[in-house]
Formats: C-alpha cells, sequence, structure tokens
C-alpha cells in the first residue's frame, strides 16, 4: 500500500505542508469564510484572507484551528519549539543548551532545549496577530482614524520596525476617520510603528527573563555564549534582534527563512524519526 509522511505545521496564521523529497507543498494563511445561511465554505487560504473587513452579513472569514480528521495513519505530536529549534539549524540533543523563540501568529513561545528536550518554557499569547491589533489600536488613538486588520499587517510588513531608526520609511494609509466618518489618508513611519509595538515587545522580553530564571547556570552560560534565536513569521520584523540583543544583554540571531522553521522541523523529524523519538509527544 502506498504512504507518504507529511509534516504539518498548524499555525494560527499560516498553515504549511512539508513533503520530504518535494519540499513544501502548501503556504497558506489559516483562513476559512464561510456563507453563513448555508454554513458553506466559500473559500480557504489567500483568497479567503481577502475576504477580511470586506465580507456583506452574510458571509463570515474565521481562522479556525481544531483538530483535524484526514485518514493518516500515524500522527506524530512535537511541541512547536523542538521543531522550530530543529528547522533553525539548533542540535537539539547536544548536551549544551539553546534558546529559541518562536513567535508565530498566535503564540510566542520561550524553550531552552538540551538533549533532545525542553528544559524550561514558556508561552504568551503576544504575537503576530496582536500586533496588527496594537498598530490598529495605535492609528485610531492617535489619529481617530480606524483601519482594517489587513491594512495593519500591510503596514506592519512594509515599515514595521522593533526599534526606531534614522532613516524613517513612511506608509500611506487610508481609512475611516473617526469623526467625519469619511475616508481619510494618514502618512505613518516605522518609527510610529515601533512605538505602536514596543509594550508587545517588552512582554516577550519579559517572558524571556522567566526563562532564564528557570534555567540551569550551566545552560544558561551556553545561551550567553551562543545567543538566542528567533523563528517564526514574528521574527521578520525589522531590528527585532537588536531590540532583544539591547534589552536582554545576550547577541540575539534570526534563524534562516524564520517562517519556515517549523515546518522544516517536521521535515528532519520524519526523515529521522529514530534518531528524535525522545522528542515526540504522542504516537496514534
Amino acid at each position: 500500500m502506498f504512504t507518504r509522511k507529511i509534516g504539518i505545521d498548524l499555525g494560527t496564521a499560516n498553515t504549511i505542508v512539508f513533503v520530504p523529497g518535494k519540499g513544501f507543498i502548501i503556504n497558506e494563511p489559516t483562513i476559512v469564510a464561510l456563507s453563513l445561511p448555508e454554513n458553506a465554505v466559500l473559500a480557504v487560504g489567500r483568497e479567503a484572507k481577502d475576504m477580511i473587513g470586506r465580507t456583506p452579513e452574510d458571509i463570515a472569514a474565521y481562522r479556525p484551528l481544531k483538530d483535524k480528521e484526514s485518514g493518516a495513519k500515524e500522527v506524530y505530536l512535537v511541541k512547536e519549539p523542538i521543531l522550530a529549534a530543529l528547522g533553525a539549524g539548533i542540535p537539539i540533543n547536544a548536551h549544551h543548551g539553546n534558546m529559541i523563540v518562536n513567535i508565530g501568529g498566535g503564540t510566542s513561545e520561550v524553550a531552552v532545549v538540551s538533549l533532545g528536550g525542553i528544559v524550561s518554557w514558556a508561552s504568551l499569547r503576544v504575537a503576530g496577530n496582536k500586533s496588527d491589533q496594537a498598530i490598529m489600536d495605535y492609528i485610531k488613538k492617535k489619529y481617530s482614524l480606524s483601519i482594517g486588520e489587513q491594512t495593519a499587517e500591510q503596514v506592519k510588513i512594509q515599515i514595521g520596525s522593533a526599534l526606531p531608526i534614522k532613516q524613517k520609511l513612511e506608509f500611506q494609509l487610508r481609512g475611516r476617520d473617526l469623526m467625519s466618518g469619511l475616508p481619510k489618508d494618514v502618512t505613518v513611519t516605522s518609527n510610529e510603528i515601533a512605538e505602536a509595538l514596543n509594550p508587545l515587545l517588552f512582554d516577550i522580553t519579559a517572558s524571556v527573563r522567566n526563562v532564564f530564571n528557570e534555567t540551569p547556570p550551566e545552560l544558561v552560560a551556553d545561551i550567553m555564549e551562543k545567543g538566542i534565536i528567533l523563528s517564526g513569521g514574528g521574527a521578520q520584523l525589522r531590528h527585532l534582534d537588536e531590540f532583544f540583543g539591547r534589552a536582554l544583554g545576550v547577541a540575539t540571531y534570526v534563524a534562516e527563512e524564520p517562517l519556515y522553521c517549523v515546518a522544516k522541523g517536521t521535515g528532519l523529524i520524519l526523515n529521522h524519526i529514530d534518531t528524535y523519538k525522545r522528542t515526540l509527544l504522542n504516537k496514534r
């Protein structure tokens, strides 16, 4: 009987599917658009994402993340920081400690990994989606302008920065003036976005500090020597490594292709299950 191994990163923001030998075959937003009267699926992925903020009352766009029944013969569950660390090139089975900070769409996870397992760990609901909301709130408060989720995400991608920069980037956005109710254009800068995101980034920094406090001194010394690795879509924010380096006093690096680290990790697990069998949480 023909069987195929696939690795799935079921993210709040994106779903990525990896097939050994073929690479990434799916990278789509984890969004579905439903027609409410019929409770029927109208669109999924990018097509559904394009509908956010643009739907009539009888259509709703959701970010579902629920158990799926796909006919898989065997399912292995692995903690996300382990997969992110593997995908970032961290030798998780080594006896020394490494820290991974995986910033996804719905959650950020901080973990110290050693000898194939997680030594200390923390998870908080501060990630990409909260960043978009923070930008929306900032624009609303400063400019009395209401913008949508899609616009906020676009601003973050185009000019977002974790730190103020000398050569400010600019973005002209359009929204609804809260005073007049009419459309209005506003130009925002990367330094304003840095100000909007600052509280969320300090929340992640505090979580990293808490993990350090729960980590054995020998492993802390390893991390001080090797540095902190950032992964996940949120790690693509400009100057984020420099922000954490300043705030924590530890060298910080962004993994190669940070968005794909978890999916890459699934591929490594699938190809070397015996090597990484200690990392498997569940098999059914």
